[in-house]
């Protein structure tokens, strides 16, 4: 975007979507979402499959976010939310393991709140939408993966708990962009100091006494 001169003169709405664009950027938009990084997951056992009879367990973390932006009148992105998970199915009579790889997609949007802040919202996750790549350890627990529906099982669960997660204090905190308060600390920033006060106030009381004194002096005879 090019820099207009100080005298182009735009509308509100130019404006406004102007600063959008330039506040909410994708290293923020990462930065709201990727507080999650390194969030462990663990969960089970959980019963899958035919009467439930497989136990479930699993251990993983989320890795970093990667975004893209999207089209349309709001400043917006799709973020994919890696997801590694080990885990084990018990069948009461012998035990399989398996490593998966998920990505769970995100569609974050810049709102405006009253009160002058920025707020990203989430669109929750979707258990059809997580994309599993299920890795089954020997030809046995191949066919285990068919039959016990270990995936769809995996899927609900990490899109039941990013959902969760995101919605957690910290997380809508960091989130929020606080552009009043932005502005007040950088108006602080740039305002006069009370030192710097003090000196525009003894200059000009320097420079009144001179004027006095030649005024003065100009009436003398």
């Amino acid at each position: 975007m090019s820099t207009a001169e100080p005298n182009t003169y735009v509308s509100y709405e130019v404006w406004g979507r102007q600063f959008f664009e330039i506040a909410v950027t994708e290293d923020r938009i990462l930065g709201g979402i990727n507080v999650l990084a390194g969030q462990p997951i663990d969960f089970g056992p959980i019963g899958v499959g035919p009467g439930k009879i497989a136990q479930v367990t699993a251990r993983g973390e989320i890795g970093q976010a990667t975004s893209s932006p999207m089209p349309g009148p709001e400043v917006r992105y799709r973020v994919v939310l890696p997801v590694k998970l080990d885990f084990t199915v018990d069948l009461q009579v012998d035990t399989h393991r398996f490593a998966a790889t998920l990505e769970v997609p995100l569609v974050l949007a810049a709102k405006a709140v009253d009160g002058l802040a920025v707020f990203i919202e989430v669109e929750p996750p979707r258990a059809s939408e997580v994309g599993i790549d299920l890795n089954a350890r020997g030809l046995r627990a191949s066919i285990l993966q068919r039959v016990a529906g270990v995936e769809g099982e995996v899927q609900r669960f990490v899109a039941k708990f990013v959902a969760r997660e995101i919605e957690k204090p910290h997380i809508r905190k960091a989130r929020t962009i606080d552009v009043a308060g932005a502005l007040a600390s950088a108006w602080a920033a740039i305002g006069p100091r009370s030192d710097d006060v003090q000196e525009v106030a003894t200059d000009f009381a320097d420079a009144a006494e001179t004027e006095l004194l030649e005024a003065d002096g100009s009436q003398a005879p």
